[in-house]
């Protein structure tokens, strides 16, 4: 990541495009307005969802500069393209923002980040950032593994388009009602999820683990497929219904794995779903049709809410998956539950509890409580999940907890950094 932190670099002197570069940009901005290709992008993500392997992707966050230059993104797409003969794939797209983001294979990390620098200083040594990129970074540019941060880029373009278009994140939407969730429902039984489908890491804070990650969780984004289905109705603010629409749609997501796990070759994964999903026909197919480079290699991802209500029935579910080899994960805790459940007399694999920064200012004999409990479990392995500051990873590792899972977490691996080194840097500064 770029040091300038949004200012010019001191003692450096101003670099400068050669006057043919800068003649030509120039022109070419005022030959034609360029025309934004968000919808081809978000079309290229969608389709090749399954060969994302070795796919990196860098973003330039033009919008962030303070004075603004009309030919900035032809600037951009002249430098990068001395990269494109070396690259096996490249390809960059103008987004209406200001922004370039750029889809590349087959390039070396250095070389790349040599090229960006030089943007980079193009622009910073005339003007600054205005403020952190969307991935809370000071930087002009972002180079990333897309696998890893596929939610991230598709989120950002989504919400530019959908502030473009009209939607407001500020209004309160109606819930939905039981005849819109009729035809949603219907909807799905023809729609392909894959798009919808995202991944994010679990990764080992354990100095004797032998592996960094620990499995991926797979997830279907409730806010974008709220906005491409229904974009006039909140699926969440009816919880009858919402728990019902959760249950037709982890039936949807077998549907789409049982067409391929092909992207996820090489990882264990982590499904959510319902109890009730998990003994259904359904599942049962899911289950049958299961690569055997899987078997074994699969978590369920059980929320606590659903294994408090269907306790009876989470103990059939726990029995099924020893039988079968999946692992149970228990998500939505906080401190208070995963202290006063006994996740291992349940049989339960991993424990997740949600990060909060109110669990900085535990009271101190309740945060020795907790420290103590997180490090006795033998058969229970506890994830500190939506971590989106270093601190949150501190803490995790002053708890013992051994597993972190977040916005952090995907920030660090994403730059080929291993989490147990950033945690124990940060923890010496």
């Amino acid at each position: 990541m770029s040091m300038f932190r949004g200012k010019p670099p001191i003692g450096r002197d101003r670099v400068r495009l050669s006057s043919a570069e800068k003649q030509a940009a120039v022109a070419a901005s005022k030959d034609s307005k360029p025309d934004f290709d968000n919808d081809k992008l978000l079309n290229l993500l969608r389709s090749a969802k399954n060969e994302l392997q070795g796919m990196r992707i860098i973003h330039m966050h033009l919008s962030l500069l303070k004075d603004k230059d009309p030919s900035s993104q032809l600037i951009v797409r002249t430098i990068v393209q001395e990269l494109a003969s070396k690259a096996s794939f490249l390809q960059s797209f103008n987004i209406s923002n200001g922004d370039v983001i750029i889809l590349y294979k087959g390039l070396k990390l250095s070389g790349v980040t040599e090229v960006c620098q030089k943007v980079e200083m193009v622009f910073l040594s005339k003007t600054s950032l205005t403020g952190p990129n969307p991935y809370k970074e000071y930087s002009l540019y972002s180079i990333m593994e897309l696998a890893l941060n596929f939610i991230n880029v598709i989120r950002f373009v989504e919400e530019l388009q959908a502030s473009e278009t009209g939607g407001h994140g500020g209004e309160t939407k109606p819930p939905i009602t039981l005849e819109e969730m009729g035809k949603l429902e219907r909807s799905m039984q023809m729609f392909d999820l894959s798009p919808f489908l995202f991944n994010q890491p679990v990764a080992s804070l354990d100095p004797l683990s032998p592996d960094e990650t620990e499995y991926f969780e797979l997830y279907i984004s409730i806010k974008l497929l709220q906005e491409r289905l229904c974009p006039d109705y909140d699926l969440t603010a009816n919880k009858w219904l919402f728990n019902y629409f959760t249950g037709n749609l982890d039936q949807s997501v077998l549907r789409a794995l049982n067409h391929g796990l092909s992207f996820m070759r090489g990882r264990r994964i982590g499904i959510n779903i319902n109890l009730s999903t998990v003994i259904s026909t359904g599942f049962i197919k899911f289950d049958e049709r299961l690569p055997i480079d899987f078997r074994g290699n699969v978590v369920l991802e059980i929320n606590k809410t659903d294994l408090i209500e269907n306790l009876a029935l989470f103990q059939e579910v726990v029995d099924f998956a020893q039988d079968r080899r999946y692992q149970i994960a228990v998500d939505g805790l906080n401190p208070f539950w995963a202290t006063n459940i006994d996740f291992e007399y349940l049989n339960v694999n991993y424990a997740k509890i949600f990060w909060s920064n109110e669990m900085l200012e535990m009271d101190a004999g309740f945060q020795q409580f907790f420290f103590e409990h997180m490090k006795q479990q033998d058969r229970c392995t506890y994830v500190l999940a939506r971590c989106d500051t270093v601190s949150s990873l501190v803490f995790a590792q002053q708890a013992g907890i051994k597993l972190v899972q977040g916005r952090a977490v995907d920030n660090i691996m994403r730059k080929g950094v291993s989490v147990r080194d950033a945690v124990n840097t940060a923890k010496g500064m």
